[in-house]
C-alpha cells in the first residue's frame, strides 16, 4: 500500500516490546523485543506456530495486557504504561474486537448486541441509528430484530463485526475470525473484511493459523519464538 504523507504516521507502533511470564522462579519469555508498525488502512495478518507469541502480541495490541518492557503507541497514544482502568477505556474507544467465538449475548437481538459498546462508553447519542447503520454495513439490515439463535454462524459473525465497528475504532482486531465457520461462510466473512478495508479504509489486524485467510492481507507478519521473522527468513 502506498502511503500519502498524511497517512505516514502508524496507527500501531510497537517498539522493543517484551513480555515475561513467571512459573514460580522460572521466567518464560513470550515476547523478546517486538518492533512493529501498522499504518492506517492496512490489512495485516499475524501468523506463527503455537507458542510463537501470537496470542501474547494480540493481547498487547488489544490493550488486554501490559508489556514487561518496551513501548506501544496506539493512534499516537502511549498505552503501554496505562493501568487497567485506563486500558479499558482505550479498548472501548479505539479497538474493535472480532473473535473466533462470536461472544454475542443470547437473550438480546442483533441491534442490542451491536449497541453494547456504545452503552459501555456512555456514548449513547443516536445509539440506535448508529447500531442500525453498522448492521446495514455488514449486510444484515433485515436481521436486526433476530436473536443469535435465529442466525447462522456467518450471520452471527457479521453481527460481531458490526459490534466491533459501531464505535468507529482506530483498528479492527480479528482473532481467527473464520475459525468456527464452514468454508462458504468463512469466504463471505473474509470478503466482508476486505470490503471494509478497501472501501472504508478500515485498519484490520488478523491473527490466524490459516494461510488462506492470511493470503487476503497486504502484509504477513511471521512470529517465531517471540520475535518477528525477517521477510528474508520466510520461505
Amino acid at each position: 500500500m502506498e502511503l500519502s504523507p498524511q497517512a505516514a504516521k502508524p496507527v500501531i507502533d510497537v517498539r522493543g516490546l517484551t513480555k515475561d511470564y513467571y512459573l514460580g522462579e522460572i521466567v518464560v519469555p513470550a515476547l523478546r523485543g517486538i518492533d512493529l508498525q501498522i499504518f492506517p488502512g492496512e490489512m495485516v495478518a499475524i501468523m506463527g506456530p503455537s507458542g510463537s507469541g501470537k496470542s501474547t502480541l494480540m493481547n498487547m495490541i488489544g490493550c488486554l495486557d501490559s508489556p514487561t518492557s518496551g513501548e506501544y503507541y496506539l493512534d499516537s497514544l502511549l498505552v503501554s504504561d496505562l493501568h487497567d482502568d485506563d486500558l479499558a477505556v482505550v479498548r472501548n474507544q479505539k479497538i474493535g474486537f472480532v473473535f473466533q467465538k462470536y461472544n454475542l449475548l443470547p437473550r438480546i437481538d442483533a441491534i442490542e448486541n451491536v449497541a453494547l459498546p456504545l452503552r459501555y462508553s456512555k456514548n449513547t447519542d443516536n445509539m440506535r441509528q448508529r447500531a442500525e447503520a453498522a448492521l446495514q454495513a455488514v449486510g444484515l439490515g433485515d436481521r436486526m430484530r433476530h436473536k443469535p439463535n435465529e442466525l447462522s454462524g456467518g450471520q452471527q459473525q457479521r453481527v460481531a463485526i458490526a459490534r466491533a465497528l459501531v464505535n468507529e475504532p482506530a483498528i479492527l482486531l480479528a482473532d481467527e475470525p473464520t475459525g468456527n465457520l464452514d468454508s462458504q461462510s468463512g469466504r463471505e466473512i473474509m470478503e466482508l473484511l476486505l470490503k471494509l478495508n478497501q472501501q472504508q479504509n478500515t485498519t484490520i489486524v488478523l491473527v490466524t493459523h490459516d494461510p488462506t485467510v492470511a493470503a487476503n492481507a497486504e502484509r504477513i507478519v511471521q512470529l517465531f519464538d517471540g520475535l518477528v521473522k525477517s521477510p528474508e527468513a520466510i520461505s
